[in-house]
């Protein structure tokens, strides 16, 4: 990564993104705190709001307590009850249910009300109501609601609207129910009904919507049905379809939500009666936040900006430094690469433009020392190839002479001019001073050298040459293979009872030459086989052999030597050889 690309991704990395970080993490902090206090402040206003509703249904349950103990409710249900219907003295009917509405009306939020008797179980119409007939007691018996109103045994029970429409009817009103006992026996006689008008609610929801006009209240029934909503838009609609699913309190519970597709808060508070229904309010977080939320955009827009102005100004200012930088990097890559002439543009006077002179001053002082290195690594490995073939002429003509004047000696005359021709063949290759021939020549000198042998020891080996002509004319280091025959007669064949064999092969690939020499001599031991480093760059891997007390191997080595020095790894030798199973040895190099 470019030093400019670092300097701004540790800009926005360990400045812009803590700044991101920090402020969305305050907006969450006061977004929590505002939601927190409102949610406090809407707790009271929904206790006092529910203080208001309740009285409301107090009054009513107050109202129906004192007119299920009046004598008219008593002496009505002693006279619907003790007399058969056809005996009924209508005219006294009449009159106790006059006395009994004149305690009822008045109250103007009575709307309607009915009552059934228990033992006759027929229905009375206390108060008439248009386009509704009550519910037949046969019928009312099964419902659930029958059940719970027996089981308060006279107190009230609320039905809200929508909740039983086939008993209280579709118009939103909320209805009482609850038993009404014989005074002296406590015995059970009858279900009085009274729907009440919903305008004192109205007026209540009608304040506090006024002091807080953005705010929907609703009450809401256990199974989720809003049962009011002081904007009459959501009435009879299910609040789970509207809100994502809720585990409320058991008393007070608010939240952050999407209501309608709006993030809002809503907010809930159970009635303190035995129904079960809430109290809820929901205001748009528009409405609470939307003064801090503006305040939060325009420090946002602020930060941004200068955030922006920032960038601008360490691009503008890194890129002078950055990109001198990246061109002295790239000059360091064409050095790298091998090119010494590579310099950097040097400009101004300040650290960067004292850095490149400096820079290119190395260059200069590096090119002049690299020049003279190789001066003299030149002149060294020259040297060194000189004493490695020197050492090959002293150790082959010693041989050499010492076979011709024994046969000299036994008066051989004509093996001793073969061998001197031979030996002629052999020092006019040597003597060249060219450090590479082809292979046929290296062949060539090779065979004047097994030819030698053969006059010298009789019957001792036999050799084999195998190889393709379309390889003679590749180029080979000169005096590379008759080492390596030489240790094959010497040490291979030394005290052998039997015939020897050599046998030298040609072979290539697509980019390699591979000279393998075989024979079937003795083999070479396992330890001594691993203490020959033939690839190592110790020069001495081939020379000292303590075992055998005396300088052994030393044209291997010469070999292995001359091969690493000219073409480097991973050319050179490989032995592989095992006690009674023969040596073989492969020299790599490159076409």
């Amino acid at each position: 990564m470019s030093l400019q690309r670092k300097l701004i991704t540790a800009f926005v990395c360990f400045i812009i993104v803590p700044l991101l970080v920090l402020g969305t993490i305050a907006y969450q902090i006061i977004s929590n705190m505002t939601e927190s206090r409102y949610s406090d402040q809407t707790e009271l206003t929904l206790r006092a709001l529910l203080r208001n509703v309740e009285q409301v249904f107090n009054e009513m349950n107050k109202v129906t307590d004192s007119t299920i103990a009046s004598d008219a409710i008593q002496e009505a249900l002693l006279n619907m009850q003790n007399a058969e219907i056809d005996e009924i003295n209508y005219l006294e009917l009449n009159e106790v249910q006059r006395n009994f509405r004149e305690l009822l009306v008045n109250h103007p939020s009575v709307r309607y009300a009915f009552m059934y008797t228990l033992q006759q179980e027929n229905v009375h119409k206390l108060f008439s109501k248009d386009s509704f007939a009550p519910l037949p007691f046969e019928t009312f018996k099964e419902l659930e609601i029958y059940k719970k109103v027996i089981a308060r045994d006279g107190l009230p029970v609320w039905i809200g609207p929508y909740e039983h429409e086939e008993l209280t009817g579709s118009e939103q009103v909320f209805t009482l129910a609850r038993v009404v006992k014989d005074i002296d026996t406590l015995v059970n006689k009858g279900i009085l009904l009274v729907q009440i008008h919903n305008s004192d609610l109205d007026s209540i929801f009608r304040y506090f919507r006024y002091k807080e006009e953005y705010t929907n209240y609703m009450i809401v029934n256990d199974a989720g049905l809003i049962l009011y909503d002081s904007n009459r838009e959501l009435e009879r609609q299910s609040l789970d379809e509207l809100m994502p699913a809720q585990n409320w309190g058991t008393e007070y519970d608010s939240g952050r939500v999407s209501f309608r597709g709006v993030d809002s808060v809503v907010s809930a508070i159970h009635f303190g009666r035995s129904e079960k229904w809430r109290l809820v309010a929901v205001t748009p977080w528009h409405v609470i936040g939307g003064e801090f939320t503006w305040i939060g955009f325009i420090i946002a827009l602020s930060i941004g900006i200068c955030m922006i102005f920032a960038c601008l100004f360490i691009l503008i200012f890194i890129q002078r430094i950055s990109k001198a930088i990246v061109e002295t990097a790239h000059v360091m890559r064409e050095v790298e690469r091998g090119n010494l002439d590579a310099r950097v543009v040097v400009r101004g006077n300040d650290e960067i433009g004292l850095l490149t002179r400096g820079f290119n001053r190395l260059l200069y002082r590096m090119d002049e020392l690299i020049e003279e290195v190789k001066e003299q690594h030149e002149r060294k490995r020259a040297a060194e190839m000189a004493v490695l073939q020197a050492q090959i002429k002293p150790h082959f003509l010693f041989n050499t002479l010492e076979s011709i004047n024994i046969l000299a000696i036994q008066n051989q005359g004509k093996k001793v001019s073969q061998m001197v021709s031979k030996l002629g063949n052999i020092l006019r290759i040597s003597i060249q001073q060219q450090e590479e021939i082809t292979i046929e020549q290296e062949l060539a000198h090779v065979r004047s050298y097994l030819d030698i042998q053969n006059y010298r020891f009789e019957d001792l080996f036999e050799y084999e040459i195998i190889v393709d002509d379309r390889l003679l004319n590749h180029m080979t280091l000169k005096l590379s293979l008759q080492p390596l025959v030489e240790n094959c007669i010497q040490h291979g064949f030394e005290g052998i009872e039997y015939l020897g064999s050599i046998r030298i092969e040609i072979t290539d690939s697509e980019d390699n030459l591979y000279f393998r020499i075989q024979d079937n001599g003795h083999g070479i031991p396992a330890e001594q086989l691993s203490k020959i480093h033939y690839m190592s760059n110790d020069m001495n891997a081939f020379v000292n052999i303590p075992e055998l007390g005396e300088r052994r191997g030393i044209g291997v080595s010469n070999v292995a030597d001359r091969v690493r020095m000219r073409f480097g790894e991973p050319y050179g030798l490989m032995i592989c050889s095992a006690p009674g199973h023969g040596t073989v040895i492969q020299m790599t190099i490159p076409k």
